[in-house]
């Protein structure tokens, strides 16, 4: 009787501790917060030094700074950096991060991990002095417990070994450091495991959509759990969601997937147009306690491919207007700012674009969540190579060990972004010639169809004189054909192979009206995407165009210093939108229907050159010094049927710019001071008309925010354009006045003037306006005012004021 007392009592006592393990809340009974910003009060070091990970290290003569932070921008481009043209010329090396926090006393007994969006690269982190992981890849995201090593009730250190000396390991910037943002995840022992939800949209009919969630439930503790899944998908505030509970029980250490199917009346589809976002809600209870919430945005929307309708968004044919993109936020490097990747996306989407290729690597979360805020497909690319490499250190070093990890990382994190349509395996593979290409793309395949086969599998190929149907085994084993630069080859290869659906996924910015009538004439040519949509850093000189006397050649030619960057995009690093961006635009969209420019004239010395990837210098001016009475040639682009062209108010003629003049007419006039005008004509009527006009003496600075008000949190951004004009306010095209920037109440974080030879520091207070712009990116602190005072030499200066607040 006794044993069978004590027996009782145990099982008792056993219970209550599983009880008390499960269902720990805090001492106001609330749960704590599952997903904890944890980019503050971090320390930095350049170098290394083995001690760096050690939680008794003195490290109070560190750099304090918060994450994200790329220390490669902060260093100067310099012509013998072993980062070379691809990297920019700038510094790279290895460094270490540190962070000390308490760690509350109730969360013992939690799963306490540490969550990184993106290390770059081959990252190991240290908790209180023990190694927790290594990281090779810089742009996979990745997460590690860090409970067994944890001090509860007492101060931690994380501590962060960066090593980025290999070079070259990249063939575009990519910044070194931990550059995207990190986080402190805290989950009860049985919880929604990271990434562990899926959602996908069945199908629409009838204004009903049927939604499936998938949702994968982790018990971690040493005891069977019985517990109940709550569903919920919520979209419109006040109306009842649709809501599904599932019991489920847990052996210890078990993880199951549970699959719960909703219908959703009168669905909000996301579109580009209304890209409507929806919200799963997981929750883990018991019959007293939740134990564990999570959130997962996603978006109600079909998507369908084949040769003979081409890509159905929502049963609508959409034809990709696409742009390829690096991951480089221009002045802040690689650093991924929320607001920066926002903007980025918010750019492309003024530009024309519909969608964008994440060249060569998995983006931030912030970028993909804005795509899905803003209404931007995308196509989410997981490396530049395969086992052979392009760089010595690049991914073919790590391939065969990290691809599985890598590229199941990528799918898992991203599936459930409304705005991904395609996945990409790889990009102008090196063996794509031999046959053991065939079975590396299926494997890849089908390593993304296992977690998603939801979307198509892609991956950008060519050529470069191998020849181009001895490719057709590798593209069969993909879903959708990747060309760049062959796209001219889609009508003879649609012959030979019917079923094929193809997509330029790289192309010259020369060729956009050429692809443009190919995609408009065949439904199995899905789109095109330029490189590029925006001017990156690194791969240094592609896109220039050679003045006399400079050195000749394309970017991989030479060491082109000071050329620190791209120019083949179509916006560049200040966010100006160049000519052949509004071009491309009025392609494919309708809302602009003339626009004007003039290309610059050949200098008395001899011609510009270009190289391939370049497109004619060609500006928004009417201010040409020394050209008077000179020929210039005017470049008007224009849906209107006919142009005419007024100087001074006479009229030089008109021009046709239908489709055989590829919507464009030149005109060769002598160059006279005052305005130049192009009227559209729509059946003789003159229509809307655009004009340029003389600037006078550069007089006056005029700033101009993107946004009045920003968050006071020390990571919120506001982009502050700089330009030079004469006593009118026209903008003068030549100016290049030295500025100097003072400010209170908050941080520069960067300069610019889209000049990818001035090779002067983006972390500045003064920069040299280049064509009468330059950008200055400031960064909040606190909450108040902050006011930014822009001078030069001879200017009337000017001071623009941001209010910084608590809350936006």
């Amino acid at each position: 009787m006794i044993r069978k007392k004590r027996f009782i009592t145990t099982i008792i006592l056993v219970h209550l501790v599983l009880i008390g393990c499960v269902l720990k809340v805090t001492a106001q009974n609330k749960l704590i917060e599952r997903k904890q910003f944890f980019n503050s009060d971090w320390k930095f070091s350049l170098g290394d030094a083995t001690e760096n990970s050690q939680s008794n290290l003195d490290d109070s003569n560190w750099r304090k700074l918060n994450v994200p932070h790329d220390w490669s921008i902060e260093g100067k481009s310099e012509k013998d950096n072993p980062s070379g043209g691809d990297g920019g010329f700038y510094p790279m090396g290895k460094g270490w991060y540190r962070k000390t926090f308490k760690v509350p006393s109730e969360w013992n007994g939690y799963k306490v991990s540490i969550y990184f969006e993106g290390v770059y690269m081959n990252s190991e982190v240290f908790v209180n002095g023990q190694s927790v992981g290594v990281q090779p890849y810089g742009y996979t995201s990745f997460e590690y417990d860090l409970s067994p090593y944890l001090k509860y009730g007492e101060q931690n250190t994380i501590a962060v070994k960066v090593d980025n000396s290999q070079q070259k390991n990249c063939r575009w910037y990519s910044g070194s450091g931990i550059y995207r943002n990190v986080w402190l995840m805290v989950k009860n022992l049985v919880h929604v495991k990271t990434w562990g939800v899926a959602v996908t949209t069945l199908e629409i009919e009838n204004n009903k959509a049927k939604v499936e969630v998938k949702t994968v439930v982790k018990n971690q503790t040493a005891f069977p759990q019985n517990v109940i899944l709550s569903t919920a998908v919520k979209n419109v505030i006040g109306k009842k969601p649709p809501f599904s509970e599932s019991k489920l029980a847990l052996e210890p250490d078990e993880e199951k997937e549970i699959t719960q199917i909703f219908t959703v009346e009168n669905p909000k589809l996301w579109s580009i147009e209304t890209p409507n976002l929806y919200e799963v809600k997981s929750v883990i209870k018991t019959a007293t306690r939740i134990l564990d919430v999570s959130k997962t945005d996603f978006g109600i929307r079909t998507i369908n491919f084949s040769a003979v309708n081409g890509f159905l968004l929502n049963g609508k044919s959409i034809k990709l207007n696409g742009g390829c993109v690096h991951h480089d936020n221009g002045a802040l490097g690689a650093t991924a700012y929320d607001r920066a990747e926002e903007r980025k996306v918010e750019l492309l989407k003024t530009a024309g674009f519909n969608a964008v290729r994440t060249s060569h690597n998995p983006p931030s979360e912030a970028f993909l969540n804005a795509c899905d805020r803003l209404g931007l497909l995308v196509i989410d690319e997981s490396f530049d190579g395969w086992r052979e490499q392009k760089n010595k250190y690049d991914y073919a070093s790590i391939f065969d060990k990290w691809w599985k990890h890598d590229v199941e990382s990528m799918v898992l994190r991203d599936r459930n972004h409304p705005s991904i349509i395609i996945w990409s395996i790889g990009n102008e593979i090196i063996e794509r010639t031999k046959p053991e290409a065939f079975e590396t793309a299926k494997m890849l395949a089908n390593a993304i169809r296992n977690i998603d086969p939801t979307r198509p599998v892609t991956s950008a190929m060519t050529t470069w004189n191998q020849g181009w149907d001895i490719f057709d085994p590798l593209m069969a084993e993909h879903d959708v054909a990747g060309y760049n630069y062959q796209l001219h080859h889609a009508e003879s290869d649609h012959e030979r192979v019917p079923s094929r659906i193809i997509i330029q996924t790289e192309s010259y910015p020369k060729d956009a009206f050429a692809n443009w009538n190919l995609v408009q004439k065949h439904n199995y040519i899905l789109g095109d995407f330029v490189w590029t949509a925006m001017d990156y850093l690194g791969e240094s000189g592609i896109g220039r165009y050679i003045y006399p006397g400079e050195q000749e050649g394309e970017h991989w030619t030479a060491n082109l210093y000071p050329w620190h960057g791209a120019y083949c995009g179509d916006v560049d690093l200040t966010g100006w939108r160049k000519p052949i961006s509004h071009y491309r635009s009025m392609l494919y969209n309708e809302n602009e229907k003339i626009y004007l420019a003039v290309r610059e004239p050949n200098p008395d010395r001899g011609a510009i050159k270009l190289t391939s990837w370049a497109v004619w210098p060609t500006w928004e001016s009417w201010t040409w010094p020394n050209q008077e009475g000179k020929n210039i040639e005017v470049e008007v682009y224009s849906k209107y049927p006919k142009v005419r062209l007024y100087l001074n108010g006479k009229n030089l003629g008109e021009k046709e710019t239908g489709i055989a003049q590829e919507f464009k007419a030149t005109f060769t006039i002598p160059y006279e001071k005052g305005e130049l005008k192009a009227v559209g004509l729509l059946i003789g009527k003159e229509t809307e008309s655009v004009v340029l006009k003389t600037s006078g003496e550069s007089a006056k600075i005029k700033l101009t925010a993107d946004r009045k008000t920003i968050k006071a949190d020390d990571q919120d951004l506001v982009y502050v354009t700089v330009e030079i004009t004469d006593n009118k306010g026209i903008l003068n095209p030549n100016a290049q006045n030295q500025l100097s920037f003072k400010i209170s109440g908050g941080t520069i974080a960067g300069v610019d003037s889209a000049d990818l030879k001035d090779a002067d520091l983006h972390i500045a207070n003064s920069r040299k306006a280049w064509h009468g712009r330059a950008l200055i990116i400031i960064k909040s602190n606190k909450e108040g005012v902050i006011n930014l005072e822009v001078t030069s030499q001879g200017l009337i200066k000017s001071s623009i004021k941001i209010q910084s607040v608590l809350k936006k």
